[in-house]
C-alpha cells in the first residue's frame, strides 16, 4: 500500500476533469456520445480549458489515464486509512533482516524501510497488473468484473453511468486527498492519525490546533 501511496503521488497530476471532446470524426475506435457524457458533472460539465482534446482517440485515452490513476489513488487512501490504524500482518517482512511488518512507519516514511528486494517484487506485479492481467492497453477500463445483481449493466444500463460517473468521482477525490496526505505529512511531519489526534490540520499552526 505505501508503494500505492508514493505510485499516486506522482501520477496524481493527471487531470482530475471530464475534458471537452471536439466533434467526433468519422473513425472504427470513435466513441459514442454516452461514453463521452460520462463523468461531465456539474457544474463544470465538459470541462478542457486549455483545449488538450483534439480527437476523440486522445480523449478516450486521457480518460483511461484519468481512470487509472484514480483507481491507484482509491488504493493508496485504502492502505492510508489501513497504516494508520497499525493494520499490520504478522511476522517478519525480512527474516534475514530482523525487520517486522510492524516496524515499517505508517507515513510516506515507510516505504524506504521496505528492503529492496521487496520493492522489486511489488514492481514485478505491478508490471504483471499492467501488461498481461489488466492491460493498461484495454482503454475502457472494463476487465469483465461483475459482481451479480450489483453492477449487472446488461440489464440495467442506467446503473452503469451512476456507477461509472461514481467512480470516477470517487478516484477524483481520492487522487486529490492522497497528494494532500502526502503533502500534509511533508510539511508538519505527522500523519493523517496524528494530525487528527492533534486537531492539527493547518501547516501553519505549531501542531496544535487549526492555526
Amino acid at each position: 500500500m505505501k508503494f500505492s501511496i508514493l505510485i499516486a503521488s506522482l501520477l496524481a497530476s493527471a487531470t482530475a476533469f471530464h475534458v471537452t471532446p471536439v466533434a467526433k470524426a468519422p473513425t472504427s475506435t470513435a466513441l459514442s456520445a454516452e461514453d463521452m457524457s460520462v463523468g461531465a458533472m456539474q457544474p463544470l460539465g465538459f470541462f478542457d480549458p486549455l483545449g488538450y482534446i483534439e480527437s476523440p482517440e486522445k480523449f478516450e485515452r486521457y480518460r483511461a489515464v484519468e481512470r487509472k490513476h484514480g483507481r491507484i489513488a482509491m488504493m493508496a487512501m485504502a492502505g492510508v486509512i489501513v497504516h494508520n490504524n497499525k493494520w499490520t500482518f504478522d511476522g517478519y517482512i525480512s527474516p534475514s533482516q530482523n525487520l517486522k511488518f510492524s516496524d515499517i512507519n505508517e507515513g510516506i516514511g515507510g516505504l524506504f524501510q521496505v528492503p529492496k528486494a521487496g520493492l522489486l517484487q511489488i514492481l514485478v506485479v505491478c508490471a504483471l497488473v499492467e501488461l498481461a492481467w489488466w492491460p493498461a492497453s484495454q482503454l475502457d477500463g472494463d476487465y469483465g468484473v461483475r459482481l451479480g445483481k450489483l453492477n449487472n449493466w446488461n440489464r440495467d444500463p442506467a446503473k452503469k453511468v451512476r456507477q461509472q460517473n461514481a467512480e470516477l468521482n470517487n478516484g477524483r477525490a481520492a487522487m486529490m486527498g492522497i497528494t494532500g496526505n502526502i503533502v500534509a505529512q511533508v510539511v508538519t511531519g505527522q500523519t493523517f492519525a496524528e494530525q487528527a489526534a492533534a486537531g492539527h490540520f493547518s501547516p501553519f499552526g505549531d501542531g496544535q490546533g487549526f492555526f
